[in-house]
């Protein structure tokens, strides 16, 4: 039986510890395809799957819920792909299409089943998304989570408009595939960055009005003189705990505030009448469903878009690549190749 080289990550037992191994190729049943997987890209929630503190995992997991590569053998009754088409696999392979229920986030890839860092996957043929031509193996790789999330959050759940303003925090991969998105849509970014380095950055992909919020640690009204007093229309709210407040504080009335991290853990918890008194929404969300990936591959291929990758590690360096993302050193996605 062919073998393949796989990173495993053993959770309960093993306290988050990364290990290669070598695993029988799967073979793909009904309604599956293999992918040969190429790169694969991490996530803030990565790190919470090696904490076991992401629900209910299995003793040993092959991690990460982002990859890409090209379709390597179809399964029975699979049709509509191709072998050698370039693909992306689905977070959550379950969701298809419509609102999320339970059902469509039972399963999600890097957690309770096996991810992408391995030199083939099975994916459910619905699951594996075509990927923009333009873009590299690498590229491809960072679309499935922090891409999605960020277009959920702008245009499914904020709806963001042309000449709208929306407020990103940071330079992680959301807020750096959002500052695009929101470029692209001719809406006006405001994002924040503590970092001279990283707020360079920012400038060449385009953003304008960048604050530096360790200068002004009480950003929120930096924001509100930026907006001449109205605030923001949106906010993709990654920080949690120790910047909910204030980004709230920057919202227009009747603005909205996507709640979709956790990054920033201290702080004090959120009055309701920030909520209340602004008429405000404060909407939690996760990735997105497969229907909208789809959608967001036809933007990024119309509008040439690249993703912004600060580093890029060999398959063998997989704990360099977490050790990185764990102390916040990095600028847009770390990515992992699979060779």
């Amino acid at each position: 039986m062919k073998q393949m080289k796989a990173v495993e990550l053993l959770t309960a037992t093993g306290g988050g510890t990364l290990q290669v191994a070598e695993r029988p190729v799967p073979e793909p049943g009904p309604g599956e395809v293999l992918v040969r997987v190429r790169a694969t890209s991490l996530n803030f929630r990565d790190l919470l799957v090696m904490d076991y503190i992401y629900g209910t995992l299995p003793d040993v997991v092959i991690p990460l819920s982002d990859g890409a590569g090209e379709i390597a053998a179809l399964g029975p009754g699979v049709s509509g792909l191709s072998v050698g088409q370039r693909v992306a696999g689905a977070f959550y392979p379950d969701w298809i299409t419509g609102p999320i229920t339970a059902a469509a986030r039972a399963r999600s890839l890097g957690a309770n089943m096996d991810g992408m860092l391995a030199q083939y996957a099975l994916l459910p043929a619905h699951a594996a998304i075509p990927v923009p031509d333009h873009l590299t193996d690498e590229e491809a790789a960072t679309l499935p989570c922090a891409g999605l999330t960020a277009w959920n959050a702008l245009f499914e759940v904020a709806g963001l408009q042309p000449g709208e303003t929306v407020l990103l925090i940071g330079s992680g991969g959301v807020s750096v595939y959002a500052l695009q998105f929101a470029l692209m849509a001719g809406a006006r970014p405001i994002i924040l960055s503590g970092s001279a380095e990283k707020r360079a950055k920012l400038a060449e992909l385009g953003a304008e009005t960048i604050i530096d919020y360790r200068a002004m640690p009480d950003w929120h009204e930096e924001v509100l003189r930026l907006t001449g007093g109205e605030g923001v229309d949106a906010v993709v709210e990654v920080g949690g705990p120790g910047t909910l407040e204030r980004s709230l504080k920057s919202l227009r009335i009747g603005g909205t505030a996507i709640a979709i991290g956790f990054v920033a853990q201290d702080g004090a918890g959120v009055q309701p009448r920030l909520l209340i008194g602004k008429s405000a929404r404060l909407q939690g969300m996760t990735v997105g469903s497969c229907a909208q990936f789809h959608a967001m591959n036809r933007a990024v291929a119309r509008h040439g878009l690249r993703p912004a990758i600060g580093h890029v590690f060999a398959m063998d360096e997989v704990q360099a690549a977490y050790d990185l993302l764990r102390k916040a050193g990095h600028f847009g996605k770390i990515v992992v190749r699979v060779d």
